[in-house]
């Protein structure tokens, strides 16, 4: 351990890290592409002149946060004088370029795509590009050249709290706008030339079209593309939801997961290799080789390409055969992808995927030296399991930070797949070549897609094993932090028989505990006035504590449905929900907030300066409202027809009074 903290690399990882939050969440770094390059020149100097040893090192540490703080600004498009927003006006002509098919919604095809010129003027940066879904719309390709006149708009916020920030998320992709369009008001022009993700989405296509000759069932068909070709955007949320619910999600995604397996396997291959003159070092060029390759094929996506780049280092590290070459490996690559791809940090596959690594080298063998089996497939058995304990233990805290909930038979499932997860790897792509050269038997392709078809039943099986399944887990981003303070101690106490790991654990287990305190204590003791917003609907509720009281116009049934109430009670550790009537007025915080429905019927009881809370598009004469109970603030919830909202914003806006629309600026909460 001391070997690997002492280990460079680390340190600037850590640097590099703290400076691309820093930057990302504060914005603080304002100066131009020049003037970022010009100060990480003058700190490399300062480093290569200072000779001090405490000098030289404090130049390093703010070279390398300063290095994380230039990686996002360099890789943020708004930085650039070539940012298409400023060049676009009302009338402008835009040319896009598809650069990734993303997942359908409901109503709308969805791409992620390149502004390429606005106007006549070549620009940069990304956007994300909605069509609606008709009769006369077709799916686009990677690389094809659209012309339009489209209308930037903002991406949507979560409008209720808790909710997943879709606009956080695509911000961390470089995407701020989206267009919507239809199918009939784009052009599609001829492609000047195919980029190197269009080459790969070319031959996925290729190879889509060669497996469908061969008969495979819907989810089949589905599970070969996430396995081997890296395409997720067919498979079924019920199949998700299996999946997610056995503990087995990570083997729909390509990740570091299938590349080891397939690192471990093409290296067992050219083993003869080595028998040569500079056989090792060619071994390794056809492994980093072979990889890209699968890469390619994989369709180059984020998280095939951050696991490709881990494992060729570790290929890298296999080479030089130098002590600890997995870790070290693991951080170099992590520091590289990390001042190419600054944002990788705010992915949670990325996140994931490196826990789960460094859970496997760290935690993998003290649990596996716990027990020593006397027969060999005991054995083996053993090994599996202490490395899927060790993988989930070291994701546990973060998974359930994100997803609030713990497959509690992930153990089972991972048992009884992992083992084949290799066969069925390398059969598939077995399997791709046959289908692309027209060898592949109809048997074979038969027995393949059994193999499938087992593995879905079997996670389907395990998913609906509810008494093992724990939701509705709730955990804060502090409390996250604790955990792994604990696990680390805790693991560091268990194998460390010392005063010191003694003194450090109990120390964190007190920790842990006054945070856990504080935290119960803030729940138990917050209250609040909230206007939750729904389109069509009006959901009203005053929180005390652990319980939540609500006026709605849902049934009950049709409110345990809603996302948003059920992320709102599991994040607020919510236990009770209550169904009342406010009858119009609610105090709050010694405030008074009158509640006028269709009806339109409001009682002057003697109240000051209320807020006023309008549902149900009321039909009142609102200036006659502000001239008898002057309100401090009216509120529309997202019952109200937008017209008559707009038409409610601008009296407000006459009179001075600020108002209030749900459906701009998301849920209204009033705490005490």
């Amino acid at each position: 351990m001391n070997r690997f903290l002492n280990y460079l690399p680390l340190h600037f990882v850590v640097l590099c890290i703290l400076g691309i939050c820093f930057q990302f969440f504060t914005q603080f770094w304002t100066f131009n592409f020049f003037d970022t390059l010009f100060l990480i020149a003058f700190l490399s100097l300062l480093f290569l002149i200072i000779k001090h040893r405490i000098l030289r090192t404090f130049t390093s540490f703010v070279l390398f946060f300063f290095l994380g703080v230039a990686s996002v600004c360099i890789h943020d498009y708004r930085n650039q004088d070539t940012f298409f927003e400023p060049y676009l006006e009302e009338n402008s002509i835009v040319i896009l370029q598809i650069h990734k098919v993303l997942k359908s919604g409901n109503y709308n095809y969805k791409y992620e795509a390149k502004v390429v010129k606005v106007d006549d003027k070549k620009t940069t940066g990304k956007l994300l590009l909605n069509i609606k879904k008709d009769t006369t719309s077709k799916r686009l390709n990677v690389d094809e050249l659209l012309l339009l006149k489209p209308v930037l708009k903002e991406v949507i916020p979560p409008l209720n709290p808790h909710q997943f920030n879709y606009k956080s998320y695509l911000a961390t992709q470089g995407i701020y706008h989206q267009f919507f369009v239809e199918y009939n008001q784009i052009s599609r022009l001829n492609s000047d030339g195919i980029t190197f993700f269009g080459r790969s989405a070319k031959l996925i296509t290729f190879i889509q079209e060669s497996l469908q000759k061969y008969n495979f069932k819907k989810n089949e068909l589905a599970v070969i593309n996430a396995l081997i070709l890296g395409q997720r955007q067919e498979i079924s949320s019920e199949l998700i939801t299996n999946y997610q619910k056995a503990g087995a999600i990570h083997i729909l995604a390509v990740s570091g997961l299938h590349i080891g397996i397939i690192l471990l396997f093409i290296s067992f291959l050219l083993t003869p290799l080595e028998r040569i003159k500079y056989g090792k070092f060619l071994k390794t060029l056809c492994i980093i080789f072979l990889l890209w390759v699968f890469a390619f094929i994989a369709g180059l996506s984020a998280s095939v390409v951050r696991a490709v780049t881990m494992f060729t280092f570790v290929a890298i590290g296999m080479f030089f055969g130098r002590k600890n070459r997995i870790e070290f490996s693991l951080i170099s690559s992590m520091f590289f992808l990390l001042l190419m791809r600054p944002m990788f940090l705010f992915d949670v596959g990325f996140q994931l995927s490196y826990l789960a690594v460094f859970g496997i080298v760290y935690l993998q063998p003290k649990i596996y030296s716990l027990w020593k089996p006397l027969f060999s497939f005991l054995d083996f058995f053993w090994k599996l399991c202490s490395v899927s304990i060790a993988a989930q233990i070291a994701v546990l805290p973060l998974s359930i930070y994100y997803f609030h909930q713990f497959p509690g038979l992930f153990l089972v499932s991972n048992l009884v797949i992992i083992p084949f997860l290799g066969i069925i790897l390398i059969g598939g792509v077995l399997l791709i070549f046959l289908s692309i050269v027209n060898l592949l038997p109809q048997c074979m392709a038969d027995f393949y897609g059994t193999i499938i078809s087992f593995m879905n039943a079997f996670v389907s099986w395990i998913s609906h094993q509810e008494v093992f399944l724990f939701t509705e887990v709730t955990m804060s981003f502090t409390s996250m932090l604790c955990c792994y303070l604990f696990l680390f101690f805790g693991f560091y106490f268990l194998f460390v028989k010392s005063f010191k790991s003694c003194l450090c654990f109990l120390s964190v287990v007190l920790l842990c505990q006054i945070i856990f305190l504080l935290e119960l204590n803030e729940k138990k003791l917050k209250k609040e006035f909230i206007i939750f917003h729904k389109s069509h609907s009006s959901v009203i509720g005053y929180r005390n504590g652990e319980q939540l009281f609500l006026q709605k116009d849902l049934n009950k049934g049709q409110l345990q449905k809603q996302s948003f109430m059920r992320t709102y009670q599991t994040s607020e550790n919510i236990s009770d929900v209550h169904l009342v009537d406010f009858k119009n007025y609610i105090q709050f915080a010694n405030k008074d907030i009158l509640l006028i429905d269709h009806l339109g019927i409001y009682k002057n009881i003697g109240v000051k300066n209320p807020i006023i809370v309008l549902q149900h598009s009321p039909k009142i004469n609102l200036q006659r409202l502000i001239n008898t109970v002057h309100p401090s603030k009216i509120i529309a919830d997202g019952s109200n027809y937008k017209r008559e909202v707009l038409r409610w914003e601008n009296s407000c806006l006459k009179n001075n009074i600020p108002f209030y629309n749900t459906a701009k600026k998301g849920a209204f909460i009033l705490r005490e």
